[in-house]
């Protein structure tokens, strides 16, 4: 297939980096360091600072998906184009200064006309491992679209990592944000909750965190392996919004600035979610609780989830179609087909509640294709 360039005139895409970068900002303003939300910013309203470890809801961005120091909101601040269909794109009149803070510099290649992004350059020599990353993020955004989504699991993965019955040991994440955000409700009220009904979480990643005792109540497994991702996976799931935040990094800068700034909305508005209906306090940070424990709140839980829902379902297909376009323009089809049938060992791995991150719990492939712990 014919190899075609787009060129973006400067006016263009200057207009649009500069608005990323303003939003981006506006955005994260209620996380930095230092930020009193009583008062209006002063000086530069677009200036962009470390982040506070110890907001509630912020803090996800450190934690998850490594946004720290200054350097983590600036990242998110740089811009980069849409890719073409089948090749590059030059951003006329762009110069060395821009790639400072205003534009992505991986993968960029200046040029006399401007600034260039051509994955089919920059991967030319790469092997088809390469692009098993991006496969993977792929088939997990397929994968999540095309299943029903589960409305009855309440938030409740955040009460399941502080589950205690009586004899057990305080749970891995007994001092999870503690010291700025108190638990609003009593332990026994937490065992009551985890127990009523046990916990429908389809999130692997979430699992890890649970309280080893919580782990014979989660109905959809004691233990969950990466690759069951892509069966459980579901469109309800609050912490699978989050995690568009993280699929799209991964495709920066083959992916349009404002997708990124999408991304991190829904995120910021899925952990909002996600802590208001935990058993934690969060009320200093301006979110009032959904009390999971009644029926009132179950339904506002639900509500809130439906409407969260809908708001990802453009941007899960809008990522999707990014990485579709990428994958071709980067590998074609040969290498594509090549990864996806030769996955990273961290496929292959378990998730055991309060056990250890991915990549030190693989499991190999034993005979007839089942799996077994390393």
């Amino acid at each position: 297939q014919k190899k075609m360039l787009v060129a973006l005139p400067e006016t263009h895409w200057r207009t649009r980096a500069n608005l990323h970068r303003q939003r981006v900002a506006q955005l994260l303003r209620p996380g930095f360091i230092g930020h009193d939300p009583g008062t209006a910013p002063d000086g530069d309203s677009h200036e962009l600072r470390a982040l506070d470890g110890d907001h509630a809801v912020f803090n996800f961005l450190q934690q998850y998906y490594h946004i720290k120091g200054t350097k983590g909101p600036r990242r998110l601040a740089r811009w980069s184009p849409p890719l073409a269909d089948i090749g590059g794109v030059l951003l006329e009149g762009g110069t060395v200064d821009d790639l400072a803070s205003l534009l992505h510099l991986r993968a960029a290649t200046l040029h006399k006309s401007g600034i260039l992004y051509d994955p089919a350059a920059h991967f030319r020599e790469a092997a088809a491992a390469a692009a098993t990353p991006f496969v993977w993020y792929r088939d997990v955004l397929r994968a999540t679209r095309e299943r029903e989504p589960i409305f009855h699991c309440f938030g409740l993965h955040e009460w399941a990592m502080q589950y205690r019955p009586a004899g057990e040991p305080p749970p891995p994440s007994a001092q999870y944000q503690q010291g700025s955000m108190p638990l609003r409700v009593t332990q026994h009220v937490i065992n009551e909750v985890v127990e009523r009904r046990g916990i429908s979480c389809t999130h692997v990643d979430a699992l890890r965190f649970f309280a080893p005792a919580a782990a014979p109540l989660n109905h959809h497994g004691r233990f969950l392996d990466r690759e069951q991702q892509l069966s459980l996976e579901q469109p309800g799931c609050v912490h699978a919004h989050m995690d568009l935040l993280k699929i799209a990094l991964r495709l920066t800068p083959w992916i349009e600035g404002e997708l990124v700034a999408d991304a991190l909305e829904v995120a910021l508005a899925a952990r909002s979610l996600d802590v208001a209906a935990s058993p934690y306090d969060a009320r200093k940070f301006g979110l009032a609780p959904v009390k999971v424990e009644t029926t009132a709140g179950r339904h506002e839980y639900r509500r809130q989830q439906e409407a969260l829902m809908k708001r990802a379902a453009p941007l899960r297909a809008a990522l999707l179609q990014a990485y579709e376009i990428f994958l071709l323009a980067a590998f074609g089809d040969v290498r594509v087909s090549h990864a996806a049938a030769n996955p990273q060992p961290e496929r292959y791995a378990i998730a055991t509640p309060g056990g250890q991150p991915w990549r030190h719990s693989l499991i190999s492939q034993g005979r007839n294709g089942e799996l077994q712990s390393q």
